[in-house]
């Protein structure tokens, strides 16, 4: 039979060869090297079968999806590493994620990171074993009687067609309802690492059962795992949790609910210092800022599409508007979007042609029914604000638009010293709209990244179905990789709200709409800064730009008359007034990632001057007053 290679070639095999045939028959190399295949782009295993005009192509270790098969197979390892050392285990799912795998199990104690060095030891005993990945085909029924000691199994498998057939993979003790692919043996799951413990609930559904998920990584080379694991080292360093903490930045109150960030001053401070630069510049560029309410009735949901659509990541509630003795009561919902105002204040007056672009923004708060276990500091919260805008455009203006707000996203990410890539997400399967105006707004958005000069990803099918996007990713200083601004065409809302403008010869016709997020969620972007400044945020935005330290207490009169200059100047000063040694002084500013700290002394107040200490630099010796001032004052927004 013929079977056909990555490169159009062609090979001739017997009938019955299997994927691990197919690389003997290109060479030795290859065949010791292949850890699995694809058949007419479907991954499998090195023993599954090949037939008459498949396209076959063989997975190494240097191979797209190579580490997705290393990991998925290291989750069983891990499960079987657990059936071995604590016997009655009840799994669930164990997926290979990204950067690395988990295994959602339950039994009869709670683990915990104490637990890891034992389970670990354990697998790299089964690993040396070199244990088959052993496939089996089987009936559903068949399945059913396998895993009668497994209810999560028996469950999903009660949600498959009666005729479905299904596979198991064995490796020694243990057993899995899987599809697989997998590596041919344990051998070849060379260094991995167990990283942390959880609760999930099964099927993230927090009715049902609570299990402990255990996380882990792999890679094919140890020092691939020691750079990833220094890289996890240096981002538990900078996360957000604990330095926006430790910052007085923000808390979290299980009193106030899950997800609802609470701002201490320091973080109020750096938001404002963010709406206000922003603010400015958007002015700059021809927007007009809005305000929205925060609830709208339930009618403005159910034109808008969100009631049908979004309705469980709504809260709704009800209010009475007639009187206690005849209540009317009316259904109003909580915003999740700022969208829906933004029509609504254009649906206000008649536009012309001339008119446009309308460009509406807004720093409004919106709130989401995420999943508890979801949640995730500023990262992922229920109560969040967007900067959020929409322009309303003609067909002939979306370029020019989508254009002039890539250059506002990339004068955003130059600031910060961000590295970006752009990706464009096209038409979905489901989705409204003619193919004339999808073909047209992708074509948009396309043209627009390159008379910007960004080069773009296309995301085939992760469009909303109302209109494709651009998403803007930008790498920390770790490398990471974040989404951050967005910028979208809409064909829905318009229709939905009836929205037009006068045309030239004084007919109506519907605008374009772009929604465009150049922060994202505010506390989300905090959160991104926080970490890729490890907290030290620029001069400019931070909370406190000086602190100012008096070395005795004669000193403190002249620490107030300079913390006021400093402040008029546009500062934000802060004294240390507190009896406690300069070294504790010192740290302490250290700790708060502050900027500048100058001290005051018997010479320093003679002279006129202060001794300048950088948080980075150190000691910069004596300087004039006026020098730190015009330092602060070319520091503000």
């Amino acid at each position: 039979m013929r079977i056909v290679l990555p490169d159009g070639s062609s090979r001739e095999l017997p009938a019955g060869s299997t994927v691990a045939d197919v690389a003997a028959s290109i060479g030795a190399g290859l065949a010791k090297a292949a850890l699995g295949g694809s058949v007419n782009g479907r991954p499998v295993d090195l023993s599954a079968p090949v037939s008459e005009g498949d396209e076959v192509s063989i997975v190494t270790a240097k191979s797209d999806g190579a580490l997705e098969l290393l990991r998925h197979s290291t989750a069983h390892v891990l499960a079987a590493a657990l059936i071995d050392l604590y016997g009655d285990v009840k799994f669930g799912v164990g997926p290979a994620v990204e950067n690395g795998f988990y295994y959602d199990v339950q039994l009869d104690r709670s683990l915990s990171s104490d637990d890891f060095a034992r389970i670990e030891e354990r697998m790299a005993q089964i690993v040396a074993e070199a244990r088959p990945f052993e496939c089996r085909v089987l009936s559903r029924d068949e399945a059913l009687v396998l895993f009668a000691d497994q209810p999560f199994k028996q469950e999903l498998i009660d949600g498959l067609p009666s005729d479905e057939t299904v596979t198991s993979y064995s490796i020694g003790a243990f057993t899995d309802l899987c599809r697989g692919p997998h590596l041919p043996d344990t051998s070849h799951v060379a260094a991995f690492k167990l990283t942390k413990i959880a609760g999930a609930y099964w099927r993230g559904d927090a009715s049902r059962e609570q299990l402990q998920r255990i996380y882990g990584t792999a890679f094919f080379k140890q020092r691939e795992l020691d750079a990833y694991l220094t890289n996890l080292e240096e981002a538990e360093k900078r996360d957000h949790r604990k330095l926006g903490r430790d910052l007085g930045m923000y808390m979290m109150s299980d009193m106030a609910g899950v997800g609802l960030p609470l701002y201490l001053p320091n973080g109020a401070r750096v938001i404002r210092t963010l709406q206000e630069w922003l603010r400015k510049e958007l002015y700059r560029r021809g927007y007009e800022e809005v305000i929205t309410p925060h609830i709208y009735k339930a009618d403005v949901w159910k034109t808008s599409g969100h009631y049908d659509f979004y309705h469980d990541n709504m809260y709704f509630f009800n209010v009475n508007e007639g009187s206690d003795e005849q209540p009317r009561y009316s259904e109003y919902g909580v915003k999740p979007m700022n969208c829906p105002g933004h029509v609504m204040l254009y649906a206000n007056q008649i536009h012309s042609y001339k008119d446009l672009p309308v460009r509406f923004f807004e720093f409004g708060t919106v709130y989401r029914h995420e999943m508890s276990g979801a949640v995730h500091g500023l990262m992922r919260a229920r109560g969040f604000t967007q900067d959020d805008a929409h322009v309303f455009c003609r067909e002939d203006q979306v370029v020019d638009e989508v254009v002039a707000i890539l250059d506002l996203a990339d004068a955003i990410m130059s600031e910060f010293g961000f590295e970006y890539e752009a990706e464009v997400s096209t038409r979905p399967e489901k989705s409204i709209g003619s193919d004339e105006m999808w073909e047209h707004a992708e074509s948009a958005l396309k043209k627009a990244c390159e008379v910007r000069g960004l080069p773009y990803e296309i995301n085939a099918g992760d469009g909303a179905f109302y209109g494709p996007k651009i998403d803007i990713k930008v790498k920390d200083a770790i490398g990471r990789m974040w989404q951050c601004s967005t910028v979208q065409v809409d064909f829905n809302l318009p229709d939905r709200f009836d929205i037009t403008y006068r045309t030239a010869d004084n007919g109506e016709a519907r605008p374009f709409m772009l929604h465009r997020a150049l922060f994202g969620s505010i506390e989300r972007f905090l959160g991104i800064l926080i970490e890729h400044y490890a907290g030290a945020l620029p001069l400019w935005l931070s909370p406190v730009q000086v602190v100012v330290v008096p070395i005795a207490d004669r000193h403190k009169d002249a620490a107030a008359k300079l913390a006021e200059r400093l402040t008029r100047a546009g500062g934000r000063v802060e004294v240390y007034e507190q009896n406690e040694p300069m070294r504790v002084k010192i740290a302490k500013a250290q700790a708060e990632k502050i900027p500048y700290m100058v001290v005051l002394g018997d010479k320093e107040v003679e002279s006129g001057t202060v001794s300048v200490r950088e948080r980075f630099e150190g000691d910069l010796g004596t300087w004039d007053v006026e020098r730190l001032a015009e330092l602060l004052a070319d520091a503000q927004v």
